[in-house]
């Protein structure tokens, strides 16, 4: 099946990094088969100084088929200002920029936020390689604090860190205009990590429907209505 993207150099690009995330899911698998069969996993910290090692070199990307998904749904919504939880080395973000882009929208923006510096500084050279920064603004930083501000009225949002889910959405729902939409990742598969995040989108007084997606690992759709 073709891209959407429509952008070769972009694509290119794209493939080079789905691959090496691909590469790292069973070196992934093994640590957490290991970690789960030693006990060495905490039910109330299960993020912990070991995992975040482990995970400071992993790409982690959101798949190909949920990013192309996301492309589409900015596409439709004509999205304007777009904001990242969990920006990893900016795969899915090239996809939400390149949706900004193709928008052809007036200060068109994905706000990214990640904590790691290492990451930040290879995802800022993936946005360059695909000429894509000028609509990107990646802030380092925990983003209980790079997401206090977004600067105006946010029409999608991509949640793709799940230990920090509902922070994230807690610091952007008050700029989620009607009709945004939200989207966040496995949450079949890590059900359990993302039960304060449902209560929060099923919660009436917050405004919000939401429905699963049947993506591999479960894509949580959620509109604010």
């Amino acid at each position: 099946m073709a891209s959407p993207l429509n952008d070769p150099k972009l694509e290119a690009l794209l493939d080079r990094l789905h691959a090496r995330s691909d590469a790292q899911i069973d070196e992934m698998d093994s640590y957490y088969a290991r970690r789960k069969q030693d006990g060495s996993l905490d039910p109330e910290n299960d993020c912990d100084d070991d995992m975040h090692r482990f995970l400071a070199d992993k790409m982690v990307a959101l798949d190909r088929d949920k990013a192309e998904f996301c492309y589409q749904l900015c596409r439709a919504l004509q999205a304007t200002r777009v904001v990242e939880a969990g920006t990893s080395f900016g795969i899915s973000t090239l996809y939400l920029a390149a949706a900004v882009r193709d928008n052809q929208v007036e200060h068109g923006v994905v706000i990214g936020t990640e904590y790691e510096s290492g990451k930040v500084k290879i995802a800022r050279e993936n946005f360059r390689e695909a000429g894509l920064s000028e609509f990107i603004d990646l802030r380092e930083g925990d983003l209980r604090q790079t997401l206090e501000d977004v600067g105006g009225p946010v029409d999608f949002m991509l949640v793709d860190i799940w230990d920090v889910a509902l922070p994230a959405l807690e610091r952007v729902s008050s700029s989620l205009r009607p009709g945004a939409i939200v989207v966040c990742d496995n949450t079949i598969s890590a059900a359990e990590e993302y039960r304060d995040y449902f209560e929060f989108v099923n919660d009436p007084c917050n405004r919000f429907r939401t429905m699963t997606v049947p993506f591999q690992g479960g894509f949580e759709l959620t509109v604010r209505i």
